[in-house]
């Protein structure tokens, strides 16, 4: 099989310009990328030998013989893209447009233990690859996210909270020895911001994706791309101290965002004032069904986490923050708390232009962002 991404990397200019899907001729590339005649053609046909660029007819002549037009692939090879969560996992089959062709769904604890879901994957992929009619030779890659902290450069969890028998674990490693192609992982609050960033904010450069569920975490995107730190661990706004707050968090210290205002937080709250709230969407199903109590708790959750927005927006000044997770479900009354809080605190500069808006995508985005990550590795975006 052709090196994909040397190709690519090789051949990087031509393919960003044909990526758009949109047919070219040779001396439209020439054009557009600046290079000599020589290399465009040169790239061009090892670009059609890997498969990632096709023919795609003739361009009206000129005079003489009408020039031949060249359009991206998205077909030629496919990826796999895992979004695992606490109680289920997805498992998507996408073209290199990340677009979703099948996915299957199934419950799945993630507590059962890496080498019980990693298995599930395995199985799942094959399973799509087989709906498909396509080979497990074409696949490029496998893109996984975790609902807990992960360090990117290995693909190893780092102490996740609620994930017993991963921490440290090579989920590389295991996949890489039954899957072709590149494995890279990350967790779930990083591959849901770059799914989004893909979808209708692909022109936006500074994003944040801030998902609240059973914990609360965000994904940065600064100057168009994914930034993660160090090790990883940017974005952790759950173990934000809360102004005001002294809750004793999971994760030992007190005072924590997640402590305050997660899904689970809420729901213990409600639970306080003998309303029947186990879940996040428990929650969420009183709010919709007009429970008082809920709505404001919901409300002042928004509050709690717009506080802490409000420092993240005076830093990174996003032009979106985009609200995602099961809570976001509630509707207005968490979104409302939050604009409350940042608009109240944040400079007018900083809040002159920006948007606070609910993610619309729901799972999709995960693995969408799954296979984001995947593709911005193998074909150097």
């Amino acid at each position: 099989m052709t090196d994909l991404r040397t190709t690519a990397a090789d051949a990087g200019p031509l393919l960003r310009l044909l990526l758009d899907g949109q047919p070219r001729t040779r001396a439209e590339l020439i054009d557009l990328s600046g290079l000599a005649r020589s290399t465009v053609t040169g790239r061009i046909e090892a670009l059609l030998e890997s498969g990632l660029v096709v023919p795609s007819g003739e361009a009206a002549s000129t005079g003489g013989r009408p020039p031949a037009r060249f359009r991206f692939n998205p077909g030629a090879r496919l990826i796999l893209a895992a979004d695992v969560g606490a109680t289920h996992l997805t498992v998507a089959l996408t073209d290199l447009t990340g677009e979703i062709l099948d996915s299957i769904t199934t419950p799945l604890n993630i507590a059962d233990g890496p080498e019980v879901v990693l298995a599930a994957i395995v199985e799942h992929g094959i399973s799509l690859f087989v709906r498909a009619g396509r080979s497990m030779s074409d696949l490029i890659g496998t893109g996984v996210g975790l609902p807990g902290p992960v360090d990117h450069r290995t693909g190893r969890p780092n102490h996740p909270p609620i994930m017993p028998g991963w921490d440290s674990y090579d989920v590389v490693g295991h996949l890489s020895g039954e899957l072709e192609g590149i494995v890279l992982v990350d967790n779930d609050v990083n591959i849901m911001a770059l799914g989004e960033h893909a979808g209708q904010y692909a022109g936006v450069e500074h994003l944040l994706f801030v998902k609240v569920a059973t914990g609360i975490g965000a994904g940065v995107i600064s100057g168009g791309r994914l930034h993660r730190g160090a090790q990883g661990a940017a974005g952790d706004i759950g173990h934000i101290q809360a102004p005001g707050h002294t809750e004793l968090c999971r994760c030992g210290n007190t005072g924590c965002l997640e402590a305050v205002a997660s899904a689970a937080a809420v729901a213990a709250q409600l639970r306080d004032l003998g309303l029947v709230a186990k879940t996040s969407l428990d929650v969420v199903e009183l709010v919709r069904g007009g429970n008082t109590a809920a709505t404001q708790a919901v409300r002042q959750a928004g509050r709690e986490i717009g506080a802490v927005l409000a420092g993240c927006v005076s830093l990174l000044n996003p032009s979106v923050i985009m609200i995602g997770g099961s809570l976001s479900q509630a509707g207005d009354s968490l979104l409302a708390g939050i604009r409350e809080a940042i608009y109240a605190r944040s400079l007018p500069l900083a809040t002159t232009e920006l948007q606070v808006v609910a993610s619309r995508a729901g799972q999709q985005s995960a693995v969408r962002g799954a296979a984001t990550m995947v593709l911005q590795h193998t074909l150097v975006w």
